[in-house]
């Protein structure tokens, strides 16, 4: 700082030069940076696309008695312009100008969009929870065809190989997920560099090979394309949800908009993952028009045969980093999940000190491993496993657009007219999209869509049973106010110490301090009745972090606010706090929970399936003490028996 204010006042007397643009050195190298970062995390699953797309679509094309010139020239164009319209205009012209404080992703466009309703309204959160789990589906499939995709390269290697790729595949992946628990935090340095390296060299066979037939060039006119689907009545309908391979990962343009800024991600894709990716689909189908018998594989068989090997290295690298990316947004989606209050609280791991998104949640890694072994050995190829991908995709696309209509209209205030005209382009190409995949749902699809179904009913069975509960335990709860002129006529027995007790409602007595009044007839000499709320908002500010209201003499209530991408660490609240001259001694502080064990209830307002489902995921539930980071030895738990 000294240094920049010296350069400012000499600028008056004689102008330098040399020195004049270091201001916007650091600029650049601050966009820069972050948007090497990106093309190691946020283009590794849509990067990877090419290593599958082309050759299912083709593969399908010439089952049907196609793969002539024309059809290849006409998918070739369908993906090109996929990635033109569905990722650049849509994504990433469109959508990232829709951020939530910063922040992209399906939760977070949900947030934003019941902001901009003024009310919570059921079928945006019904959208919210839909995309929520759609995303289940494509965490469980992506790494299990990236991998395999890329190490079905060693066929050409060896046909030695042949029989040992699933077994291959599944020791990549057993250590990629026993890797998790350590964090990415170190080896994640090494992501941006690789996945530059596969984007440059996948670029470079590509422009090698347009040599080969310069024709393919024609899939630049958008027309090829179209001439190709409408003319080939079914088949092209079935080759266009083939065709959508291309763009899956599109949604981590969005969804991780809030790691690196818009800006770096979007100019990464414009300038550099986009050209090479059409680069390298134009270069496979001038490989195929050259040499038709290519059509197996025209990845690995644009590299010439000393360098498949090597191709296929660098492929898996590039497959694991993709996999990565997913498993990450996972962790991230689930953490959302639990602070809205859709899912039960979990076990969640920092492993980075810097960075909070860097997280680890062992029961969800489980979950993800069991899917994608499970996935592998019963697909066996990649080309079986695309019939299952996409759907749950583009389903979530279809759900983005939809929250994207409603924060157009609402949040933007553009007229209805306007709003209804403009979305509607991107949701045509969705829609398209969507209806050609549902062909593929007898076909492997019915798995992604099986999985959304059960992330569904678990996050409506909890989001139901806790209201139900929450209704019934107000019902039977003292007001706090009526209870603060109770123990003033009737004061009980102070003790020295601060008591904090937890609960939902700061409104209502909680259970936990009614039962300590109860058994113990005491209550410490300062009262505080805590509650955690989570935002619609990812982060909230430390300035917000805290509300403070004295009900009595010795009574506070306290509101720790929490953004639903941050993890509620209450004791480093309360240091905030402690900076701001409330006295908080941790060591000197009781923390009281209540522990509610339930018990069915016929008369619960929900089927006996749902309430032995609700009940089941309160068992699996972690405790507030380790959720909220509170510690072990200052925690007083009292339970309860309740019916739900």
């Amino acid at each position: 700082m000294q240094d920049s204010s010296a350069h400012e006042s000499s600028v008056a007397t004689t102008p330098p030069p040399v020195q004049a643009p270091l201001h916007a050195h650091h600029k650049t190298a601050g966009i820069l940076l972050p948007a090497l970062g990106s093309i190691g995390v946020v283009f590794g699953d849509i990067g990877t696309s090419p290593l599958y797309a082309l050759k299912t679509a083709l593969a399908h094309a010439k089952d049907t008695g196609g793969a002539s010139s024309a059809e290849v020239i006409g998918i070739v164009s369908l993906l090109v312009w996929a990635l033109i319209f569905t990722v650049t205009l849509k994504y990433v012209a469109f959508l990232m100008r829709a951020d939530n404080k910063g922040e992209g992703g399906t939760l977070a466009l949900m947030a934003l969009a019941q902001r901009a309703m003024g009310e919570r309204s059921k079928w945006v959160f019904i959208l919210g929870v839909a995309g929520a789990a759609l995303f289940s589906g494509d965490a469980i499939i992506t790494p299990a065809i990236s991998v395999l995709s890329a190490v079905e390269g060693l066929n050409y290697v060896s046909p030695v190989f042949e029989h040992y790729v699933i077994y291959i595949t599944v020791a990549i992946l057993l250590v990629l997920f026993m890797s998790q628990s350590s964090g990415t935090e170190r080896i994640g340095r090494f992501f941006g560099p690789i996945m530059v390296v596969f984007f440059f060299v996948i670029a470079a066979l590509g422009l090698w090979h347009i040599f080969d037939a310069p024709q393919i060039l024609w899939a630049v006119n958008p027309l090829t394309g179209l001439n190709f689907l409408f003319s080939n009545g079914l088949a092209g309908f079935v080759i266009l949800g083939l065709v959508f391979l291309g763009v899956t990962g599109a949604e981590a343009l969005y969804a991780d908009m809030g790691h690196f800024g818009r800006l770096p991600i979007q100019l990464a894709w414009i300038f550099f993952v986009l050209p090479a990716l059409m680069l390298n689909y134009f270069g496979q189908g001038a490989l195929i028009l050259s040499h038709p018998e290519a059509i197996s594989d025209p990845f690995y068989l644009m590299a010439p045969p000393w360098a498949v090997p090597y191709l296929v290295i660098l492929s898996t690298a590039a497959t694991v980093i993709a996999s990565q990316a997913v498993i990450t947004g996972a962790f991230s989606i689930v953490r959302s999940g639990i602070q809205l209050g859709l899912l039960p609280r979990m076990e969640i791991r920092h492993t980075s000190e810097s960075q909070e998104g860097q997280i680890y949640i062992p029961r969800v890694n489980r979950l993800l491993l069991i899917g994608v072994l499970v996935l592998t050995l019963l697909f066996k190829s990649s080309d079986a496993l695309a019939n299952a991908y996409g759907i749950s995709v583009v389903s979530t696309m279809v759900v983005t657009t939809a929250l994207a209509f409603v924060v157009v209209w609402k949040l933007w205030k553009w007229p209805l007219w306007g709003a209804i005209a403009f979305v509607a382009g991107f949701l045509v190409i969705d829609l398209a999209f969507f209806v050609a995949n549902l062909i593929k749902v007898l076909e492997g699809g019915w798995v992604p869509l099986s999985l959304a179904a059960l992330g569904m009913i678990t996050m409506w069975t909890w989001v139901r049973g806790t209201r139900l509960l929450e209704i019934k335990m107000h019902r039977d709860s003292l007001p706090m106010a009526d209870l603060v002129r109770m123990l003033e006529k009737r004061p009980p027995t102070r003790v020295a110490g601060t008591a904090i007790f937890l609960s939902s409602d700061p409104k209502v007595a909680p259970s936990a301090l009614m039962h300590n009044l109860k058994h113990n007839k005491v209550l410490h000499e300062r009262i505080v009745i805590m509650s955690v709320r989570t935002e619609d908002m990812p982060k909230v500010s430390p300035s917000q972090r805290y509300e403070v209201r004295e009900l009595a003499p010795g009574f506070l209530e306290i509101i720790l606010h929490f953004g639903f991408m941050e993890s509620p660490r209450i004791p480093a609240a309360l240091a905030l706090m402690r900076k701001s001259g409330f006295k908080f001694d941790i060591m000197t502080t009781s923390f009281f929970l209540g522990r509610r064990t339930l018990k069915l209830s016929k008369t619960s307002g929900m089927p006996m399936w749902q309430d032995r489902l609700y009940i089941g995921l309160t068992r699996q539930a972690i405790s507030a003490t380790d959720f909220f980071s509170i510690p072990s030895d200052r925690v007083v738990e009292l339970g309860a028996q309740v019916s739900i």
